[in-house]
């Protein structure tokens, strides 16, 4: 069997009157992110350790935040559409860990639902999904409510 590492990181900035995504849920917020698709941040940090996993580049060379083709794009399409091109080289998600560095709002409601949503997209159980959220004690662009980033970690495998 073969088994692969990923690893993802991506950042929006926060602006007032925007949707907030995160984890394919939106989340209750006055402010959300500034993006040219949905701007899920986990979503595109997760994409991106995917396709790094598989050697398949990253998330800006798949979708190009330029082309009209992905504005306002509903970032779970996206994973789907990385899935896809994972499952054409027959590799399978084992895990995924993802950790959310936003001020505010607080996640902690919303983890269980981005799990159980991110995980039948993935094709693997709930458990195997991790979601954690932090903050950075309003410390640097984070902590001054200016953004958000996310780092993700997944393997995946085949025989």
């Amino acid at each position: 069997m073969q088994i692969r590492i990923g690893q993802g990181y991506d950042v929006h900035a926060i602006a007032d009157g925007l949707p907030m995504f995160l984890g394919g849920v939106r989340i209750p917020s006055e402010r959300g992110f500034v993006a040219h698709s949905d701007g899920d941040v986990a979503i595109h940090a997760l994409c991106d350790a995917l396709l790094g996993a598989a050697a398949k580049g990253d998330i800006g060379l798949h979708f190009p935040d330029n082309s009209d083709a992905w504005k306002d794009a509903d970032s779970k399409d996206l994973l789907r559409r990385v899935m896809d091109m994972l499952r054409e080289d027959a590799w399978r998600v084992g895990n995924v860990d993802i950790t959310i560095a936003l001020q505010a709002p607080k996640l902690r409601p919303f983890i269980d639902e981005m799990r159980a949503t991110l995980a039948p997209i993935l094709e693997v159980p709930v458990d195997a999904v991790s979601v954690k959220a932090t903050t950075t004690e309003r410390l640097g662009f984070v902590g001054r409510g200016e953004g958000c980033e996310v780092w993700a970690v997944v393997t995946i495998n085949k025989d």
